[in-house]
């Protein structure tokens, strides 16, 4: 399960409004100096907010403002990143090839090609909100973190 901090903004009957903020890998990257999204990610230009409505947990008394940690199966992450990454290229190669094997001229496989590449995205776009508030495809409130940043010694 991969895990994520995040912040109670508003607690609702049987919703929790929650707020995490958006990270970057790049602070990890040795090429992080060279790079145009790490200097963006030191300019702040990359960091934003994002805010998702949750359920909460079974026993919990969450307030506004209170620590917590979500998680994500890493299973279902992998398969939708397939999903959404993967679907619109494999749309884009097979209608050009298959404009290719029709012996079509160039414009027209390139032509076919993107209208693959849309088909796809738009088949993605259609499976994504229809699941959009199936709850097995949400992140989960796994539990409230107790303690804050330590305090002077």
């Amino acid at each position: 399960m991969i895990h994520e901090r995040g912040r109670v903004i508003a607690v609702d009957s049987g919703a929790v409004q929650v707020e995490t903020l958006r990270r970057s890998t790049c602070s990890g990257c040795s090429a992080s100096t060279g790079c145009g999204h790490g200097l963006l990610a030191r300019l702040g230009v990359s960091r934003g907010r994002c805010t998702l409505i949750l359920p909460p947990p079974a026993s919990s008394s969450l307030k506004p403002g209170d620590e917590i940690l979500l998680g994500m199966d890493e299973d279902f992450l992998l398969k939708s990143a397939l999903l959404f990454y993967l679907s619109p290229l494999i749309g884009l190669f097979a209608l050009a090839l298959l404009a290719a094997r029709l012996d079509l001229g160039e414009p027209l496989i390139i032509v076919a090609g993107l209208a693959g590449f849309l088909l796809a995205w738009l088949l993605v776009r259609r499976f994504a909100r229809r699941h959009a508030d199936d709850p097995a495809m949400q992140p989960v409130v796994l539990r409230a973190l107790v303690g804050g940043p330590p305090g002077p010694v």
